[in-house]
C-alpha cells in the first residue's frame, strides 16, 4: 500500500517531466507516447508494463538485445531516454496499480520462457516485480539470463529495509552515469 501511495505522489511530482518526454517522442516520432508490452509479474501472471517510447512503431515486439542491428530503431530522444533510465519513468503508473513495486527482478518479457523457468525453478516468480531491483545495480544488460536469476535470489534471501534502500541510492548513481546500458 505504501508504494501505492509514493507512486501516487510521484506520478504528481513527475507530471511536468511526462510533459516534457512526450513532447520529444513526438517530435522525434509522433503517436503514442507509451510503448505498451506484456510482462511476466508476481506468479508468472502477465500484466501489461508502460514505458516512453524509446525505439521506432515498427520496431520488432523483442528483447532489444535479440533485434539484429537495434540501433537502428532507436528514437534520437530514445538513447537519451535509455542511458538515464528516464524510458522506465512510465513504470510508476504500474506500482501504482499494483502490479510492480519499487524494489523486485525487473519484469521479464511475456515471451521471455529462458527466463521465467529460471525464476521458477529458485522461486523468484513469487517475488512482485519492481523498477529496480538487485541484479539491475550489479550489471542490467551486461550480464547473463543466470546471472540475473542468481542475484535476484540473492535478494530473496537476503531482503530488508537497509538492503532497499541501499539499492534505490545506487539505482540513482547508476542512472545518472548509464552505466550497464548497452544501447
Amino acid at each position: 500500500m505504501i508504494s501505492r501511495i509514493i507512486a501516487f505522489l510521484l506520478l504528481i511530482l513527475l507530471f511536468p517531466l511526462f510533459c516534457i518526454v512526450s513532447i520529444l517522442i513526438i517530435v522525434d516520432d509522433g503517436l503514442p507516447v507509451y510503448f505498451k508490452q506484456k510482462r511476466i509479474g508476481i506468479n508468472n501472471s502477465i500484466f501489461i508494463m508502460y514505458k516512453f517510447r524509446t525505439m521506432q512503431k515498427n520496431t520488432p515486439d523483442v528483447a532489444t538485445h535479440l533485434l539484429e542491428n537495434p540501433g537502428r530503431y532507436l528514437l534520437n530522444i530514445g538513447k537519451i531516454l535509455r542511458k538515464l533510465s528516464l524510458d522506465e519513468i512510465p513504470n510508476i503508473i504500474n506500482i501504482f496499480r499494483g502490479e510492480m513495486t519499487f524494489i523486485g527482478p525487473r519484469p521479464a518479457l511475456y515471451n521471455q520462457y529462458d527466463l521465467m523457468k529460471l525464476r521458477t525453478k529458485v522461486g523468484v516468480h513469487t517475488l512482485m516485480p519492481g523498477l529496480t531491483g538487485w541484479a539491475q545495480i550489479n550489471g542490467r544488460d551486461e550480464i547473463s539470463l543466470e546471472e540475473k536469476v542468481k542475484l535476484d535470489a540473492w535478494y530473496k534471501e537476503n531482503y530488508s529495509i537497509i538492503l532497499d534502500v541501499k539499492i534505490i541510492f545506487r539505482t540513482l548513481l547508476i542512472s545518472l552515469t548509464g552505466k550497464g546500458v548497452t544501447l
